[in-house]
């Protein structure tokens, strides 16, 4: 390029970006032995980081973790098949490598530096329904306004090992990194906050998941309260408005001198729901109000692409994140119109049937008492001749569990439901109160089964028989196996 190129006006007043001075590539191997406190083998760069070799693609840099029952350096062979460009070992391999003496450590020691390096404004997700959903809503609508210099979590990488696999994954100029924690006991959650270190932290809402390992909602709510010890000075904290936990949830983040950002119906919310009425694509017309009109805030009316209640409150949850973050409300909107359900949490498939086309929703991931409850609604609005429920039992709930599966016979009733396949062990509960003969005197009977596992279901629900225009909805916690059912019929 000419110097009388480089000296004109439009290159001269191109807007300075200190991103600009960041790495292009994700890490060498210069960057990752400082930062892993390990020794190269020679010189290389990656572009990703992987834990399981069968996920490996080419340029990936692998990570040989050791497990109690697992030792990664077994599968070194199969990585570099699959294109690994170097890994990260605890013994000197053939391949190209960083020499350290805890792979473990070494993966939170990455995790720690390339949350070091970034200037990206940050966002934890957790909650004990929709944190996934909100997670990838919130990365679209993040990802749409930075034109892709967005990074978040993939699947469901919201444990000890995932949460740093995925802050390892990101890339020096992100301008967004939006993360999912969970946790199944008290104490997790704090453990993966402070590695995050969000600058915005989100809590979905409050239900009786992993009420057997916490004993009480007030124990979950406190569980789940544990994201704000990542927040620095200025951190935000955004929380369910309409939660009868929002007081104890605000008193855990103004302990830790957060702002307060609520969403909900509640009028106290400061982004609250106005209407919310059905769209043509079986999503919702939302408009919400937002901030103080006329000096920081205002309405908007926008799409969400995803059927349901429980998405309308999402999404009010995804603006508050959005606006917080400083990222732009109206790419949000255009975002959550577009977007489709996620493989196992709500995706849609229309599956071949007797004269014409069924509707199967697949819900297979994940279930609790509050989430089935929702989808269960769900199913109810949804256009079909017949309706058809898959329950699979909801795990980790202890000595609640017969309560929370028993109390799922009146969403049933209320859904319209005209089959219901109850699937493992603890669904016998629910087959109790369905056999009751009050139950059955009551409207239109419900014809249902039970059956002990997902093979079982699969040949129960052959034996039914679908016709055109079914809907089913396939519901339980991932262990139950629905997700062969939703693949057999798909």
């Amino acid at each position: 390029m000419s110097a009388a190129i480089l000296r004109h006006p439009a290159y001269l007043e191109w807007p300075a970006d200190p991103r600009d001075r960041l790495p292009l590539t994700l890490w060498d191997a210069q960057s990752i032995a400082e930062a892993v406190g390990g020794e190269a083998s020679c010189d290389f760069q990656v572009a990703g980081v992987e834990m399981d070799s069968r996920d490996v693609v080419n340029g990936d840099l692998f990570i040989a973790l050791k497990g109690e029952a697992m030792d990664g350096h077994r599968f070194l062979d199969k990585a570099f098949e699959n294109g690994a460009a170097a890994a990260i070992v605890d013994r000197p391999v053939d391949y190209p490598h960083i020499l350290v003496a805890d792979t473990t450590e070494a993966l939170k020691a990455l995790a720690k530096a390339a949350r070091s390096r970034t200037e990206a404004r940050i966002i934890g997700v957790t909650g004990s329904v929709g944190k996934t959903g909100v997670k990838e809503a919130i990365f679209a609508s993040l990802e749409r306004a930075s034109r892709g210099a967005a990074h978040r979590s993939t699947r469901s990488y919201n444990n000890h090992v995932g949460v740093p696999l995925s802050l390892a994954r990101m890339p020096a100029r992100s301008r967004f990194g939006i993360f999912e924690m969970g946790m199944n006991n008290a104490g997790e959650i704090e453990g993966l906050t402070t590695q995050v270190r969000p600058h915005v932290a989100v809590i979905t809402t409050i239900a009786p998941a992993h009420i057997e390992n916490l004993g009480s909602m007030e124990a979950i709510a406190d569980a789940k309260a544990e994201i704000f010890s990542g927040l620095g000075p200025g951190g935000i904290a955004v929380i369910p408005a309409d939660s009868e936990y929002f007081d104890r949830l605000k008193d855990a983040a103004d302990k830790l001198g957060a702002k307060i950002v609520s969403f909900g119906r509640a009028p106290h919310s400061d982004v609250r729901l106005l209407d919310a009425i059905p769209s043509a694509n079986g999503g919702s017309l939302v408009t919400c109000e937002f901030g103080v009109p006329g000096v920081d805030g205002g309405r908007l009316c926008y799409t969400v692409a995803e059927p349901g209640d429980h998405w309308v409150i999402n999404s009010l949850a995804v603006m508050a994140a959005v606006r917080a973050a400083g990222g732009d409300m109206a790419a949000a909107g255009l975002a959550l119109a577009e977007m489709g359900g996620l493989k196992g949490r709500g995706a849609r498939h229309g599956i071949d049937a007797p004269g014409g086309k069924a509707l199967l929703i697949d819900e297979s991931y994940n279930a609790n008492p509050a989430s089935m409850r929702a989808t269960l609604a769900q199913l109810g609005q949804t256009p079909s001749s017949r309706r058809i429920a898959v329950l699979g039992s909801m795990k980790e709930l202890g000595d609640f569990a017969d309560k929370f599966h028993g109390q799922l016979s009146q969403p049933l009733i209320n859904a319209d439901v005209d089959y219901a396949l109850l699937v493992g062990d603890e669904m016998r509960a629910l087959a109790r109160e369905l056999g009751k003969p009050a139950f059955n005197s009551l409207g239109k009977p419900l014809e249902w089964e039970h059956c002990s596992n997902a093979e079982e279901a699969i040949a129960r629900l052959e034996e039914f028989g679908l016709i055109a225009g079914d809907a089913v909805l396939v519901k339980g916690s991932n262990s139950v196996g629905l997700g062969k059912l939703v693949e057999h019929f798909t």
